[in-house]
């Protein structure tokens, strides 16, 4: 990824906000960059995830060949944060069911969070076809391709995937994360605004709406956003960030500038 992408991805990636696209540092079950592809409501606490990785483990032990199983085990270990262990047992169980899409889309999915994006999109191909398109693994292909800096072949499959489901809020907030990517700040804006205007629109998204207009310099409006949604010490933690990166002005200015480069980062 050129150093430049790479900061900002950066950038992006600090923030304990976003979800997605990208990976946070929020505490407790570890994000992802990809979003859910297939699941049922899932467990919200620690303690639930740790309870579901021993149900679907011992289930999974007694029959390695079954793709339900290795599926609940894994999302439980990624949850936990034991994202290697997760790609073990999904490898494992897709050289015993290579034709399984939704084992593939799930597989597919534990690599992107890897970081092993290549490997991620040549699995993700076989997880889906193009006369039955899934939005959700069009959704993470899209991730996978920001992550590599490819933001318009992305943006491409994210287009696949909101003619699927238009106005699909976690597709379109990882579309306007791609366009903050590519550095397109007016239109990350008005697609994360897009996306916060659905009903079914999670907290998170309005988060990466405030991180959007915080990298544009207007950091009352994003603050007002950020302090919305979040605890009083969820949003100290977030605004502080974003008066972080406003007092980056000459980076900010770059940003602001289409096809200007970016200024390497010294962290994270």
């Amino acid at each position: 990824m050129p150093r430049s992408h790479l900061h900002l991805a950066r950038l992006l990636a600090s923030a304990s906000v976003l979800a997605l696209v990208l990976a946070g540092c929020a505490t407790g079950p570890s994000p992802d960059v990809t979003g859910s592809i297939a699941t049922d409501a899932a467990p919200r606490t620690e303690a639930d995830w740790r309870r579901e990785m021993n149900l679907w483990g011992q289930r999974y032990r007694a029959n390695p060949r079954d793709s339900e199983s290795a599926i609940h085990y894994a999302q439980a270990l990624r949850a936990i944060g034991q994202r290697a262990q997760a790609t073990a047992v999904l490898e494992q169980a897709t050289i015993q069911n290579p034709h399984d899409q939704t084992l593939l889309g799930a597989y597919g999915r534990a690599l992107a969070d890897n970081g092993n994006y290549g490997q991620a999109l040549e699995v993700l191909n076989r997880a889906h076809s193009p006369d039955r398109p899934d939005w959700r693994i069009l959704s993470v292909q899209g991730a996978a391709l920001d992550q590599l800096g490819r933001h318009a072949e992305a943006q491409r499959y994210y287009a696949s995937a909101l003619r699927l489901v238009p106005d699909e809020p976690s597709v379109l907030s990882n579309l306007g994360l791609s366009y903050a990517l590519s550095k397109d700040l007016p239109q990350a804006e008005a697609t994360l605004r897009r996306a916060a205007a659905q009903k079914a629109s999670d907290p998170k998204i309005r988060q990466n709406l405030a991180l959007v207009i915080g990298l544009q310099g207007r950091f009352a409006e994003a603050e007002k956003i950020v302090r919305a949604d979040l605890s009083p010490e969820e949003a100290a933690t977030n605004v502080t960030y974003l008066r972080q990166m406003l007092a980056q002005q000459n980076n900010l200015k770059k940003l602001s500038r289409p096809g200007a480069a970016l200024a390497p980062s010294t962290g994270s």
